[in-house]
């Protein structure tokens, strides 16, 4: 048991969180967030306490920050005396984009343990990717306690630190990736006929099918394609009229522009 604590409990703070609660690893959840309003509400749902940014510094042994990237240097000038005076060994998990485990350790101190993570929305109904790296500090049981308590958000990964930017074009990005597909095979749908409402859950509940069925059984996706794709059938021509289309280099290349923008 530890005590747990946030500062940031924005959409992701808020998802990873609840999977902290889950988790049933936490002494005690502190809840900061720059809307007081906001952390209250997540306290109350979750049992947890809203807190400030100080307390939250000085009190968890785990502690996760939400904050927007152009903010942290402020937020940690505000924390600075608090991270000061706290002895006990304080293990610090970053889901700030783009601030490397470096920047993180020149900025809360080299000899602080750091785990840098990129989750994803999806850990909001326990189906995310939280990708994960450490700073040489970190210990194994530090690092176990930090897998069980996010083993309710999904898929947790330890990833080398140079490979996060080429993944969250996967794991950060595709969601917007995938709505927008799921969004058009359901407009392809109601214009041949099929209401709204049940285009959309068929859409969704197709892609959710599909890609339990890659993960289960471990084969390549285009085995799965070939499976649907009778000779002569409506299946063929519709891939044969995405690959016209240039379907998959416009998607290969929206990854790569999610990664070229990060440089």
């Amino acid at each position: 048991m530890a005590v747990i604590g946030f500062i940031g409990t924005g959409n992701m703070g808020g998802a990873l969180a609840r999977a902290a609660a889950k988790s049933g690893l936490a002494e005690e959840l502190l809840l900061a967030n720059r809307s007081p309003e906001k952390a209250q509400r997540l306290a109350e749902e979750l049992g947890g306490r809203r807190v400030s940014n100080q307390e939250a510094v000085l009190r968890a042994d785990l502690l996760f920050l939400g904050v927007k990237p152009q903010m942290l240097e402020g937020m940690l000038a505000g924390v600075r005396e608090a991270l000061e005076q706290r002895k006990e060994r304080q293990l610090i998990v970053s889901m700030i984009a783009g601030k490397s485990l470096q920047t993180l350790g020149e900025l809360l101190g080299e000899d602080r343990p750091v785990i840098r993570i990129m989750p994803n929305i999806p850990a909001a109904v326990g189906a995310g990717v939280t990708l994960f790296c450490c700073s040489g500090t970190v210990t194994a049981e530090e690092k176990d306690l930090f897998r069980r308590l996010m083993a309710a958000s999904g898929l947790v990964e330890e990833i080398d630190e140079h490979l996060m930017e080429a993944a969250s074009g996967v794991t950060g990005c595709g969601p917007a990736f995938a709505a927008m597909f799921v969004e058009a095979l359901a407009d392809g749908a109601v214009a041949c006929g099929l209401p709204r409402k049940q285009a959309l859950t068929f859409s969704a509940q197709m892609l959710l099918g599909s890609a339990q069925m890659l993960l289960q059984s471990g084969e390549h996706p285009g085995i799965l394609k070939d499976r649907v794709c009778s000779p002569a059938g409506s299946t063929i021509q519709g891939v044969r009229t995405l690959e016209e289309r240039a379907f998959r280099a416009a998607v290969t290349d929206a990854v790569i522009a999610t990664y070229e923008k990060k440089f």
